[in-house]
C-alpha cells in the first residue's frame, strides 16, 4: 500500500502532543498516522486503545511498538491468507520492528522499560499529571516509535538489512 505523503517530523510532534494530551502510548503513535493509512480518528482511537501500557497495562510489549505493528499491517497488507510471500514480507517487517526497537532501548517489554515504581499492572490508568510525565520515559518511546513508523510507512525499511 502506498501512503499519502507526510512529514515525519510533523508526525513525531503529533504523536508527542497526543501523549501529552492524555492518549496512551499506543494511541499516541497510531493516531499520528491514522489519516495516512485511511482511518478516521475515532476508529483509530478505538483500535489502538487496548494496546496501551504494554497491552491493557499488563506491561508486556510496549504500546508504541504495538502501534508500529498495526501500521505495518496497513503498509504490507495480506489480502489472501494463502499468499505466503505476502505473509512472509509482513512478518519480516514485524521482526524488523522488534529488532529495531530492542536495538535502541535494550528491550521491548514495557515492564523493563519503566522504572520499578511505575510497573503496576492494576487496570486503572495513572493520572496524567506533571509528576507522571516527569518520571515516565514513555515520551521518548512515543517519539522514537513515531519516527520509526514513519520511516517504515515511507518504505525506508525495505532498504535496511535488519532482520
Amino acid at each position: 500500500m502506498k501512503c499519502k505523503p507526510f512529514n515525519i517530523d510533523e508526525r513525531v510532534e503529533r504523536a508527542r502532543r497526543n501523549f501529552e494530551s492524555g492518549y496512551n502510548c499506543a494511541q499516541s503513535v497510531f493516531l499520528a498516522y491514522a489519516d495516512v493509512v485511511g482511518l478516521d480518528h475515532e476508529t483509530a482511537k478505538k483500535i489502538s486503545l487496548s494496546f496501551g501500557g504494554g497491552m491493557g497495562r499488563m506491561r508486556e510489549v510496549c504500546g508504541t511498538l504495538s502501534a508500529t505493528l498495526m501500521l505495518i499491517g496497513f503498509r504490507y497488507p495480506v489480502d489472501d491468507p494463502a499468499d505466503m510471500e505476502a505473509r512472509t514480507r509482513e512478518y519480516a517487517m514485524v521482526q524488523k520492528a522488534f529488532a529495531r526497537f530492542k536495538g535502541q532501548f535494550g528491550t521491548y517489554l514495557c515492564r523493563e522499560l519503566l522504572p520499578p515504581e511505575e510497573r503496576s499492572t492494576a487496570p486503572r490508568p495513572s493520572e496524567r499529571t506533571a509528576a507522571y510525565y516527569a518520571k515516565r520515559p514513555c515520551g521518548k518511546f512515543v517519539a522514537q516509535s513515531a519516527r520509526e513508523a514513519g520511516e517504515m510507512l515511507l518504505g525506508h525499511w525495505e532498504k535496511d538489512e535488519t532482520p
